[in-house]
């Protein structure tokens, strides 16, 4: 693989998005961009700050800390991953202002992705998000869209939940994954939805291996 590649990789949540990404890097060793940890931190840091998520100005005041002391370490936070994070991120994230300071961010990992110690010249770029094929990166090399049924990923959330030592259970998980699943396809800015091109994974009876081989097999066609 010579010529410099990105691809794009949407979804919901708990659809496999992050897994089959992760990997890929790994295989084609691209640099990978968690592009649902920015927004996650940005929720983060209202709540951290006593603010409201649905309130613009602070949802816009904690987005411009979160560009400007951007680090691999409030990336890579395991404290953004559970589902009070996840919930004040669909509410603060659907702010235009939010998604427009978070926009050249995300298209500058994309396009000059930064360097890590020890690692040789990167092949190109992965980012899973919401909108990368349709809003950060419409011209990216690979377009996938992840999905599974709501069900599913609602079962797959809560095990994971479980696992991490969360209270929590299928019922709750699976409202909120719905009232989430809506907040994003019905933004006015940047919904969730595939783009045109997007070659769209359906992991609702897949493993994650097989999931990971049809991408495979997507790649080499389009790089051949």
């Amino acid at each position: 693989m010579s010529a410099f590649i990105i691809i794009s990789v949407d979804g919901p949540s708990a659809s496999g998005k992050g897994t089959i990404a992760r990997r890929l890097a790994n295989r084609f060793h691209l640099s990978y961009l968690d592009t649902g940890a920015l927004y996650r931190a940005v929720a983060k840091h209202i709540l951290d700050q006593k603010k409201n998520p649905d309130n613009p100005e602070d949802a816009v005041s904690s987005a411009i800390y979160v560009r400007d002391h951007l680090s691999w370490e409030m990336l890579e936070d395991q404290a953004l991953f559970n589902d009070v994070i996840a919930d004040a991120t669909s509410r603060s994230c659907r702010f235009a202002a939010v998604r427009e300071i978070l926009k050249e961010t995300q298209r500058q990992h994309a396009q000059h992705p930064p360097y890590k110690p020890g690692q040789r010249t990167w092949s190109g770029s992965i980012l899973d998000g919401r909108d990368i094929g349709t809003i950060i990166c419409p011209d990216a090399t690979i377009k996938f869209f992840v999905t599974a049924s709501t069900e599913v990923r609602a079962k797959r959330r809560t095990l994971e939940l479980q696992k991490k030592g969360w209270e929590t259970n299928y019922e709750t998980v699976l409202q909120d994954m719905i009232d989430r699943d809506n907040r994003d396809k019905n933004r006015s800015v940047a919904p969730l939805l595939p783009a045109d091109d997007a070659i769209i994974l359906d992991t609702s009876e897949l493993s994650p291996d097989e999931v990971f081989e049809k991408a495979c097999q997507f790649i080499h066609k389009e790089l051949s």
